[in-house]
């Protein structure tokens, strides 16, 4: 049934046809071949997923329009057509742009993503892209560019864990076997009934699987004084044999078979440490271009519902293959969407802001604390660092009404371009022309951003010099009227920040106010050296974060995928 949901389809492959004239492409058209395009696209709205989560899903921005530009195909890709594919989009007059695709790690003036995302910008359009799944390690991520809103995959209070079933370890009574189970934190492990011990063996069970540390036991039993048991050692579920048939069975047939446990019996109000950052999702800085903090932002990448292709199959079970209309999949290819869903309300509510001034919007209002008020964190473990998060998890309410914003022009960014020292071949893969190349008069590579980055060199010895840097940034007043706001610092490990002036007045909206931002550091590679400000409306309900992060130099392009 058409709901004018999605207004345009178009493809492109003559730059793949032109490298090899003689390949012959199966599916020529906009058509989806693997799901993965069409998942990030349709966010679901309004569906249901075999029971999973209760309520109604619903798109990031239901009432939004969707125009699809297929670059990459079966057969492979080439940047031309990357290329052409944004370039064509943003003659189409679309307002936001979201790709789930990402490089290695290349110069900028390389990077097909970047170079079309300069020109989306310069036309007042927002790219939203993927920071990449090559985390935990630093130096990682990919869609570092200034231009670019680069976004992070964080994950909420959804828990899917996998189960296995082993014949051998099903005695579950043997240290010496289960200790041979990879990752048992991560592992929910099935336990059979033995007839012979009438099952007397359940208390043996759980005290194996809980020093093996599983993270969560499937018993199977007949003794009804195990399932009256209202006190367990160790997270698990006690079923029947009927029951621990099917499951078996499941774990037994299925490709890599998962299982949740719910509480349904009471409900516990109390705290749930999320967000938190994906352990895959990408860590900045960026090795094409490290001046400016990344990733940016972080958005749901896990288990996310949305629609796939229905005559491709989802799951085989041996030689039967099963299809969906909607899938789960995590990745930063779901969580860009995501903030691009954000962007085009920001967009719609406030069609006069700059591409800029929409990611500003997003960052300075994102949530860096959790659910229980204190930092997010790394899979429940370590403090997360702006250089895993961005600004935070967003928060579409907030960047609604930020307050302030840090907004740039197309020059601002073609100053940071002329600062970079490219050839003019290299500047006009960028600006397209030459007509920008000798208008370099006032290069910049301190582009009025919502973040900060210093480095410093690593040391063996840890013979590490105070430093210093400074920064000039200016913000607008996007509120309803004149306002006054103060700074508030928090400095990282080892450093002292000054901010000048402290105060900033705004007398109306619209208007503009500087200030000056001096990090003086030492570098400790063993401490966590993030910082923030924040400017605090006085007398009202804005604050305009901005993360600081102090980390060591990379090297440039150099890392492998």
């Amino acid at each position: 049934m058409c709901n004018r949901k999605l207004i345009g389809a178009n493809y492109f492959n003559k730059g793949l046809l032109a490298d090899d004239p003689t390949l012959n492409i199966s599916m020529k058209s906009a058509r989806d071949t693997n799901g993965h395009g069409t998942h990030c696209a349709y966010f679901a709205k309004g569906v249901s997923h075999f029971g999973y989560a209760q309520g109604t899903a619903r798109g990031v921005a239901p009432r939004a329009r969707i125009a699809v530009y297929k670059f990459n195909f079966r057969e492979g890709s080439l940047t031309s057509d990357l290329i052409a594919a944004m370039d064509q989009a943003v003659a189409d007059g679309v307002d936001m742009i979201s790709i789930s695709f990402s490089n290695r790690f290349i110069p900028l003036y390389e990077d097909a993503i970047s170079i079309a995302s300069f020109g989306a910008m310069m036309k007042g359009v927002l790219v939203s892209a993927s920071a990449g799944n090559r985390g935990p390690s630093w130096g990682t991520l990919g869609n570092g560019s200034p231009w670019i809103l680069c976004v992070a995959a964080g994950f909420t209070d959804r828990t899917d864990s996998p189960v296995i079933y082993n014949k051998t370890l099903s005695d579950c009574k043997s240290d010496d076997l289960l200790s041979q189970v990879r990752d048992p934190q991560n592992t929910i492990i099935i336990c059979d009934y033995n007839k012979l011990e009438d099952g007397f063996g359940f208390d043996s069970q759980i005290f194996s699987v809980t020093r093996a540390r599983f993270k969560a036991g499937i018993f199977i039993s007949e003794d009804p004084a195990v399932f009256r048991d209202a006190s367990f050692t160790h997270p698990g579920v006690v079923i029947d044999q009927k029951e621990g048939k099917q499951v078996i069975n499941y774990a037994k047939n299925s490709v890599a078979p998962t299982a949740t446990i719910t509480f349904q019996e009471t409900y516990l109000d109390g705290e749930r440490p999320s967000p938190f950052l994906l352990g895959y999702s990408s860590r900045g800085p960026s090795r094409s271009y490290a001046g400016i903090a990344k990733p940016d932002i972080m958005a749901p990448g896990a288990l996310i519902l949305a629609a796939v292709p229905p005559n491709i199959p989802s799951v085989s079970i041996e030689n039967l293959q099963l299809t969906t209309d909607y899938e789960l999949k995590s990745g930063t290819s779901m969580a860009a969407p995501h903030a691009a869903g954000i962007a085009a309300m920001l967009k719609g509510a406030h069609p006069d802001w700059s591409p800029s001034a929409i990611r500003s919007a997003m960052m300075t209002t994102a949530n860096h604390l959790n659910s229980a008020q204190k930092p997010i964190r790394e899979d429940h473990n370590f403090v997360a660092s702006p250089l895993g998060i961005g600004s935070g998890h967003v928060d579409p309410n907030r960047a609604l009404d930020p307050g302030l914003v840090y907004d740039a022009t197309p020059q601002d960014y073609i100053n940071l371009i002329c600062s970079l020292n490219f050839t003019e071949e290299q500047f006009k893969t960028f600006a397209r022309s030459s007509a920008n190349y000798d208008n370099c008069s006032n290069p910049s590579a301190d582009l009025n951003y919502p973040s900060f980055i210093a480095f410093y060199s690593y040391s063996q010895e840890g013979n590490y010099p105070w430093l210093e840097q400074k920064f000039k940034r200016t913000l607008t007043n996007v509120g309803k009227g004149g306002a006054t706001y103060r700074v508030k610092i928090e400095n990282p490990t080892n450093s002292t920040i000054s901010v000048s002036p402290q105060t900033l007045v705004f007398m109306n909206k619209n208007e503009k106010q500087s200030y000056t931002l001096t990090i003086r550091y030492r570098g400790d590679f063993n401490s966590g050296q993030d910082g923030s400000i924040t400017w605090v409306e006085k007398n009202g309900n804005h604050s305009v974060r901005s993360p600081i992060v102090l980390t060591t130099t990379v090297d440039l392009w150099g890392a492998e995928d």
